[in-house]
């Protein structure tokens, strides 16, 4: 595996080009690259498989990233010869995780993910692709899942196998997590401002007694 890294920038839309002067066919055969664009990501896929890589699959949120995540990507690369990352959108991640999410916005996601080792290529998962839709478009030797990953049940697990070569899922990694880091940080808040609103709150009665 190439040691160095590319990063394309991120864009909303792709204008779709002719593959023969589509960028990809010269840079994304180096790891660590953003293809956001689908009908690219087919290209590029097709270039994998023409020279006999081993694709596996994972997808998510990807939020606040921690030793969990890493882990989980680190064990999914040794399933393949490249790994691609599906990362929830922003929008996609508020119809999934609810309003106050994502707490990192998906361009700060994509640089995070392209910087770990064992990430070949980050793509997006948009609302309109569903669960099963990249899967469906990428098709890989191996799709890893998470335990933890509550709207992928056992019969869409099932449905997705006839996409894969086999379906892979992994406990957590880590006993920590982005939901449970957010929580921590909510009550550490809520700390802090019981402590402030004690602090004013007796500093408001000593006035009033001496008044």
């Amino acid at each position: 595996m190439a040691s160095g890294k590319t990063t394309v920038r991120i864009r909303k839309q792709t204008p779709k080009v002719p593959a023969e002067q589509s960028p990809l066919l010269n840079i994304c055969l180096t790891p660590g690259c953003f293809v956001p664009n689908h009908d690219d990501l087919k290209r590029l896929i097709h270039q994998y498989r023409n020279i006999g890589k081993r694709i596996v699959l994972t997808q998510g949120v990807y939020d606040l990233i921690h030793v969990g995540h890493a882990l989980y990507l680190s064990k999914a690369r040794l399933l393949g010869d490249i790994l691609i990352v599906g990362l929830d959108s922003d929008e996609l991640t508020r119809v999934r995780k609810g309003p106050r999410r994502p707490i990192v916005p998906q361009e700060e996601r994509v640089e995070m993910l392209l910087h770990l080792r064992h990430v070949d290529v980050v793509t997006m998962r948009e609302v309109e692709h569903g669960i099963g839709g990249l899967i469906e478009l990428v098709r890989p030797d191996v799709f890893v899942a998470s335990e933890s990953t509550k709207d992928f049940s056992r019969e869409q697990q099932l449905e997705y196998e006839r996409c894969c070569g086999k379906v892979v899922i992994f406990p957590p990694q880590a006993t920590t997590s982005s939901t449970n880091r957010m929580r921590q940080l909510a009550i550490d808040g809520a700390e802090e401002l019981a402590t402030e609103v004690e602090r004013l709150t007796s500093t408001f009665l000593e006035r009033i007694r001496k008044a």
